[in-house]
């Protein structure tokens, strides 16, 4: 059986700990902070990173340099025969098409780079499905191939609670942002493949977001999820959230388990790189489909 390495950035959430504890390896993002360099859960926790950004700092997203990535494959690859790495959407970072340049190049039938236009919890369960498949003793290109055959059975919902953030990185003008705040608009956003976009802008509430986010992926489960196999039941359900106050994400599971009741619904914080565009109070929604049931 082939021994297969996991890897996958922090923007799928998984914290180094728990990368430890489920047995792979996490890239930690680069962020620059009013010039200072940090790397997500190394030198930045969530609390330090949400404190600099509502006290105004100048905060951006960076990449991993090929270099870095290219040394953890080659780490991985004293012990391991195959590595899957699977980064954030290619739709949302070019970190995906580098390395995928990088693997085509130096290490073909060795590094497989799963570009499965995912990102924050949905990327997260990515991780999970192919620690599922190693387990089951697929091989690299086992994983790598079933992984991007499913890669579109997600959807997430995000409620940005202000819109500070997507005015100042262009994704609204500054008078839509006015209007906006003037008539407290909580617009929800989508990721369902290469990037974020608008979903429902006219939303004024939190309730009523959570109603919408709520009834719009039972509406997928019942549509097109149900068409791949005609089934309902075999989904994963999962609530993020910004900021460092998890009350309303715990209230939302919640809603979510009345609508599901026996149903697992994990509750993670938001990737930080997703929080930098959208700010704190964020509220999101997200459904994946389960794995096809094969040996």
């Amino acid at each position: 059986m082939e021994k297969v390495a996991i890897l996958t950035d922090s923007n799928s959430g998984i914290t180094q700990l728990e990368g430890l504890e489920l047995g792979i390896k996490v890239i930690p993002m680069p962020f620059t902070i009013d010039g200072e360099e940090y790397l997500e859960d190394i030198n930045l926790t969530q609390e330090q990173f949400y404190e600099k950004l509502v006290a105004g700092a100048n905060v951006s997203t960076s990449q991993p340099s090929v270099g870095l990535v290219t040394s953890v494959w080659d780490e991985l690859l004293q012990d391991f025969e195959s590595v899957v790495y699977i980064p954030m959407s290619s739709g949302l970072s070019k970190s995906c098409e580098s390395a995928m340049a990088a693997a085509k190049a130096n290490y073909e039938g060795k590094v497989f780079v799963v570009d499965n236009q995912r990102i924050s919890v949905t990327q997260r369960q990515s991780v999970l499905d192919a620690i599922e498949l190693k387990n089951k003793g697929w091989n690299g290109q086992q994983i790598h191939d079933l992984l991007m055959e499913v890669k579109f059975q997600s959807s997430i919902y995000i409620m940005v609670d202000t819109l500070k953030y997507l005015k100042k990185g262009g994704r609204i003008t500054p008078a839509a942002a006015a209007v906006g705040g003037l008539l407290k608009i909580k617009p929800i956003l989508t990721i369902q493949g290469f990037k974020l976009d608008k979903f429902r802008m006219l939303n004024r509430t939190l309730e009523n977001a959570k109603r919408i986010m709520l009834q719009q992926c039972i509406e997928e489960i019942n549509t097109r999820f149900k068409e791949i196999d005609g089934r309902t039941d075999n989904i994963h359900l999962e609530v993020a959230y910004s900021g460092v106050d998890k009350t309303n994400a715990l209230d939302f599971v919640e809603m979510i388990k009345k609508e599901f009741p026996g149903q697992e619904v994990v509750c993670q914080p938001l990737s930080l790189s997703v929080s930098c565009h959208i700010g704190t109070g964020a509220l999101a929604m997200a459904v994946s489909k389960a794995l096809p049931e094969k040996e």
